[in-house]
């Protein structure tokens, strides 16, 4: 049975080293010369392949550059630390160093800026990344749970409204801390950050002012 390629088209079965090739030359590319020089052309040359190899696989530049940053946000993983505060931290300050990388800010900021004409790679890109990163609230929330941490959800669409909802709220943060605002995303950023989405605003005012309320001489 012949494989399908990303553009729909039959052939032979794809190379898994191929692809990898295309996809480290598409991140070397980004590096060295951004999204708008970047050429299918140069992604070739580097990856040691035939242009016609790339257009077997992608439809276009865009669609290529997506798949090369989601590989890198699959190195995410969440961290075990003993509590989900911690755990949070871990993967927010993960988060932000890959999007520190050039190859990361270059090419997500580009696809994202192409895609408000583009319906399908506004798609792509959430299917590719958005979705496959999901993953990591489902498992922060079920460690949760099995420490007592978070009641459980009977809820199924409940529970993947929240899902959405943490995804959103970590994500949108990171990026526009990090690609926006051009802030780092340190130590003491992540674990305040943590804290108003664990606590809310009213739990961190309130542990802001049990901090600094004065304490009694010690008996």
């Amino acid at each position: 049975m012949q494989s399908r390629t990303p553009a729909g088209r039959t052939g032979r079965p794809r190379s898994a080293a191929a692809d990898t090739a295309i996809l480290a030359a598409t991140r070397a590319a980004l590096v060295e010369l951004g999204w708008s020089k970047l050429t299918l052309g140069d992604v070739a040359t580097r990856a040691g392949v035939a242009k016609t190899t790339i257009y077997r696989r992608w439809a276009g530049k865009n669609e290529l550059v997506v798949d090369a940053v989601a590989e890198l946000f699959d190195e995410l993983e969440l961290p075990d630390s003993g509590t989900l505060a911690a755990d949070i931290e871990g993967v927010v300050l993960q988060f932000a160093a890959i999007l520190a990388r050039p190859e990361a800010r270059s090419g997500l900021m580009s696809v994202v800026a192409e895609s408000i004409r583009d319906d399908a790679l506004r798609e792509r890109i959430r299917a590719s990344i958005v979705q496959r990163q999901k993953r990591l609230v489902l498992e922060g929330r079920c460690r949760a749970e099995r420490r007592g941490e978070l009641p459980p959800e009977p809820n199924a669409e409940e529970a993947a409204r929240t899902v959405d909802l943490i995804f959103d709220i970590v994500a949108g943060a990171v990026v526009h801390r990090t690609l926006v605002s051009a802030e780092p995303v340190d130590a003491e950023w992540a674990r305040s950050f943590t804290q108003v989405l664990l606590l809310g605003l009213a739990g961190t005012a309130d542990d802001a002012r049990a901090a600094q309320a004065p304490r009694g001489p010690r008996t």
